[in-house]
């Protein structure tokens, strides 16, 4: 089951955690359903309220989040009228919705965009749904999910897709389509949804509005130019998402309140950009009400059970973080913190608490390392894990005595997959688990590769603990099983096209009670 950390709670989130409260008791009746001459009544909505589609995220054993966003016009606002809209909802474990359906009302309300966010609980256990939701006479697409299996069932196999950085200027969202037809029991996305980058004329697909995102409007416009990819809507519609979110989302490198460029971002003006970021960040993600923001702050760490199979932690490694390094010796100032404090305790009581098989960490950044320097000395990727030696070299001893810890990640727009060590100052310091690195969805477009291997291929020597460097667009699969994770690398030979071929470019594995990862 998913769990999170303590916070505060303020009296305007408590009132909408209330009304989420409602919600989830009426999930729990079961046969809710409210008359036509209810649905009838209040403002005729305009057409297409559904133009965002829908989605399912956080599986719990016993239940689902379902979402979708009322916006008929999703680049200029939304264009809904200024008013709570009641949005009704289905869910069904038949197809046709002939049988156990359970029913429900959620209200859309224009301060959160009119985003409808449904915690169905009561659900059974390791089964598939379908759901979908009806406002103004108009019917949503219908869309599939899947709870996790019983806590104490030995679960299995699993089978999930790790998916990272989809920037829409370069590229469209090809390995979606790839991703559907492998049909995962759950999507891992581990950050830069969106880009916050200026509309560029050479652009492939231009990004909407006229600079960037710093309104709470804005930055509803551009996540909802995102959610109008038809490849990437086809995924939600079809299984449930855990996600999370790295800088993209709010502003390039930015560090807990500190921007990239604090000359030309006063701290109110950014505390007001991250307010905004994060609130149109939860009004488009099928998250808890845990996750409503709290001004400046939004709570994302928290964990999935999948049965006694794996146990996934989901980080943020953003919000809590110190401001990133400008040098060798800032990287390895112990003062320095990627996770903070609470939510660091909360990761190692997780983890040595854990009684799976499998112990899975997303990471939104790499945190193996990357030795830039060829030959002698080292040059690091300060915005990295590398940024954050002690705490990262602290963890990975922790990772010695934790079964089975593999790490999933994004960021770095490139597949690489790496041995875990305990020291990477150390050549023979013990492998203490693994860590994928997976590519972009979009990002950096269709990649040189030759170039790539020119520029990469020299730092191998350097980096010994690598088992697999690419630049190719796509995705990882994983099948978890009992003995053995089976990764396989999922590349497009294009995102310059709204349709490409796709492939596996490498198979490689992890065995239960073997730390590392090899080829296959």
């Amino acid at each position: 089951m998913a769990t999170a950390p303590k916070g505060t709670t303020s009296p305007d989130r408590r009132r909408f955690l209330t009304a989420g409260a409602a919600v989830v008791g009426a999930a729990a009746s079961a046969q809710l359903w409210v008359p036509s001459t209810a649905r009838a009544a209040g403002t005729a909505l305009p057409s297409g309220v559904f133009s965002l589609g829908v989605a399912s995220g956080d599986p719990l054993p016993d239940g689902v989040v379902l979402w979708t966003r009322l916006a008929p016009k999703p680049l200029s606002g939304g264009g809904m009228p200024n008013q709570v809209v009641q949005v009704e909802w289905e869910i069904s474990p038949d197809e046709r919705f002939r049988s156990g359906v359970r029913r429900g009302v959620a209200p859309a309300r224009p301060e959160y965009g009119h985003s409808v966010h449904v915690d169905v609980r009561g659900l059974r256990p390791g089964r598939t749904y379908w759901y979908r939701f009806r406002a103004g006479g108009q019917l949503s697409r219908v869309g599939r999910t899947r709870t996790a299996p019983p806590p104490l069932s030995s679960g299995g196999p699993l089978r999930l897709a790790l998916a990272s950085c989809q920037n829409w200027q370069q590229g469209y969202f090809t390995p979606y389509a790839d991703m559907y037809a492998q049909d995962p029991d759950v999507v891992l996305f581990v950050g830069d949804y969106i880009y916050e980058s200026s509309p560029s004329a050479t652009a492939l697909r231009k990004h909407e509005g006229s600079g960037e995102p710093y309104s709470l409007v804005q930055y509803r416009n551009r996540h909802a130019q995102y959610r109008t990819d038809p490849d990437l809507q086809r995924m939600h519609a079809h299984a449930p998402w855990v996600v999370t979110f790295d800088d993209h989302e709010v502003d390039n490198d930015f560090a807990g309140e500190i921007p990239q460029d604090p000359s030309k971002q006063s701290h109110d003006a950014f505390v007001a950009r991250l307010t905004a970021a994060y609130q149109a960040y939860y009004e488009h993600m099928p998250v808890r009400a845990t996750a409503i923001p709290n001004g400046p702050h939004i709570r994302m760490y928290r964990r999935f059970q999948f049965g006694r199979l794996a146990r996934l932690n989901v980080l943020d490694t953003r919000q809590y973080r110190s401001d990133q390094a400008t040098s060798q010796a800032g990287a390895q100032n112990p003062a320095l913190t990627m996770l903070g404090a609470e939510q660091k305790q909360w990761l190692l009581d997780s983890l040595h608490g854990s009684t799976a098989r499998w112990n899975l960490v997303a990471s939104q950044i790499m945190m193996a390392e990357t030795d830039l320097l060829a030959g002698p000395g080292k040059q690091w990727f300060y915005d990295a894990w590398d940024g954050y030696q002690v705490e990262r070299n602290a963890l990975l001893g922790e990772f010695a005595k934790v079964r089975n810890p593999v790490v999933l990640t994004g960021d770095r727009h490139l597949t690489m997959i790496s041995d875990l060590k305990r020291d990477f100052a150390d050549p023979s310091s013990a492998v203490v688990g693994a860590e994928f690195v997976g590519t972009s969805i979009s990002s950096n477009g269709d990649q040189d590769q030759a170039a790539f291997h020119a520029q990469w291929d020299p730092l191998k020597a350097d980096n010994p603990h690598w088992k697999l460097i690419d630049a190719h667009r796509g995705y990882h699969l994983f099948d978890v099983r009992h003995d053995a994770v089976d990764a396989q690398v999922r590349v497009v030979d294009t995102v310059l096209k709204p349709k490409a071929t796709a492939r596996t470019l490498a198979r490689l594995r992890v065995t239960d009670g073997k730390p590392g990862v090899r080829r296959v």
